[in-house]
């Protein structure tokens, strides 16, 4: 049968199973790997038992087809388990089943649990029924459906606190003896236990099909703990995890750091189905503020290292998300970047992430650009921002000395020397401040060598602009404080960044952050 169904998994860790380890894993590679094939699965939420029975963990994931199920899409998933997987997994006591949607009624304040931010999903109480109809009565499946929608769910959407009511019925791909299986979601306070309930489970229909067509059932409660996103985002089990809990996937674009200082590397899709590498640190707290980054064109995330390594230290409330945007290196774009597509990437990465709201993007040059871009079209999703070293409008001039830049970088000297080495040289020789380029050697070869890795192919928020007061040797000082004003209705404030260039987070990043620091 195909339609639209729900793939039901409960799970009970075995003894010696870390707890952190059970949950690293299935939060950072098992349910994100299903919820980035959305042609199946819509969503995936995790629960917990609220009535001392096991399994104590329960999974849900809506399939929009039950049929996807059979195809090579799904089935590779654990035919091509990684090596943590399968040793993880053999220490789990796993029951999966298949079901059919048979009928849905909703609250008109119910709202997909997906769509709410972690602080309004986590907690929502969930009722599993199932109930094992009689073999002897061929009416029994049609006779109990006309109960449950006839009368069981008209009363039960009378309990203070329901959301949702779906019945669902065993699926074809799985077969054996057909089940019914109801699942009623709750607010967090309800009415469970009381009139309207108690009516709802004594009434004489009730009685006659429990006693003519059903043999058994079944209720379980759950609270749900954890709702997934396309992105791995649980730093909190994996920094309870020794360094021995490192993993890397199989396609080697997921790293995990374990330990204090946990880290995660991956990527997301974003909405055209390009992949964009992230990198999540700092506060492990799903609930800490997350301050984002923006590099700026020809750098990649690792522009900010020193930056981040200070902020770490300074501000340790802060979790810290990082991303490298389209058109850098691994991330050719199909169609050229617009500042709208780079602000819709940011909005798809938060969302894939489940970050309702950034405590402060900040970003530089191009970054720049996007960071004031992303705070005018997504506001809501934005409590401040600091944009640096950019200007709001290129010149002619400007132009030139791009399709200039481009040419060098395609180019090839006589002694065989790439020409995106020759523009490294050039670039990084324009972007920092001569005090940089004499005194601080090292932060010279780092840039440096970050930017010949480019593949040639390659406002209702408070905002701060933040320049090197060396940039364009001292001409974006002057533009950007001809533009400060108009920014917002009331304008906002520039902070120069002393002996610094176009990338000052780089160059002085103990100063950058000062004078930073007391607005984020």
């Amino acid at each position: 049968m195909s339609g639209p169904g729900m793939l039901y998994v409960t799970m009970e860790p075995q003894p010696g199973l870390n707890i952190d380890q059970f949950h690293e894993w299935y939060n950072n590679e098992h349910g994100p790997t299903r919820l980035r094939i959305p042609e199946i699965f819509t969503n995936g939420l995790r629960y917990q038992a609220t009535d001392n029975l096991k399994p104590t963990y329960l999974a849900i994931y809506d399939v929009t087809d039950m049929h996807h199920l059979e195809t090579p899409t799904y089935t590779t998933l654990r035919e091509n388990r990684s090596k943590r997987e399968a040793e993880t997994i053999g220490q789990v006591d796993v029951i999966r089943h298949f079901y059919d949607l048979v009928s849905s009624k909703e609250s008109p304040d119910f709202r997909p649990i997906e769509s709410l931010p972690d602080e309004e999903a986590e907690g929502l109480v969930l009722v599993s029924v199932e109930v094992t109809l009689s073999k002897d009565n061929p009416g029994a499946l049609e006779e109990v459906k006309k109960w449950y929608e006839e009368e069981h769910v008209p009363m039960l959407s009378k309990v203070p606190g329901w959301l949702r009511t779906r019945i669902y019925q065993t699926s074809s791909l799985e077969g054996g003896d057909i089940k019914l299986v109801s699942l009623h979601d709750y607010a967090k306070k309800n009415g469970l236990g009381g009139p309207e309930h108690k009516a709802s489970m004594d009434t004489k229909w009730r009685e006659e099909v429990f006693a003519k067509y059903i043999v058994d059932k079944g209720r379980r409660t759950y609270s749900l703990f954890y709702v997934f996103g396309g992105g791995r985002r649980d730093l909190s089990s994996l920094s309870r995890l020794p360094a021995t809990a490192a993993f890397t996937s199989t396609d080697g674009k997921t790293h995990t750091t374990p330990g204090p200082n946990a880290v995660i590397t991956s990527e997301i899709s974003a909405r055209d189905g390009l992949h964009l590498p992230y990198r999540l640190e700092g506060n492990p707290s799903p609930t800490a503020p997350v301050i984002a980054f923006v590099n700026s064109l020809l750098t990649s995330l690792h522009m900010w290292d020193p930056l981040v390594d200070l902020l770490k230290k300074a501000r340790p409330e802060f979790m810290i998300l990082r991303y490298n945007h389209r058109g850098r290196n691994e991330i050719p774009s199909a169609v050229p970047a617009t500042l709208d597509s780079l602000a819709d990437d940011i909005s798809d990465l938060l969302s894939q992430l489940r970050i309702t709201k950034l405590h402060a993007l900040i970003g530089v040059s191009q970054g720049g650009a996007t960071t004031l871009k992303f705070a005018l079209k997504y506001p809501a999703k934005l409590t401040r921002f600091v944009a640096c070293d950019f200007n709001v409008a290129s010149s002619a001039a400007n132009t030139q000395a791009w399709k200039d830049r481009i040419a060098m970088a395609e180019s090839t000297s006589e002694d065989g020397t790439p020409g995106i080495q020759k523009l490294a040289t050039a670039t990084v020789e324009r972007w920092f401040h001569p005090h940089t380029m004499i005194e601080k050697k090292d932060t010279v070869h780092w840039m440096t060598d970050m930017v010949s890795k480019n593949n040639v192919q390659g406002f209702n928020v408070p905002g701060l602009l933040v320049v090197g007061e060396g940039d364009g040797k001292g001409a974006l000082v002057k533009a950007m404080d001809g533009f400060k004003d108009k920014v917002g209705e009331k304008g906002v404030e520039l902070k120069t960044v002393p002996l610094a260039g176009h990338l000052p987070m780089s160059e002085s990043p103990k100063e950058f952050l000062d004078v930073v620091v007391d607005f984020l």
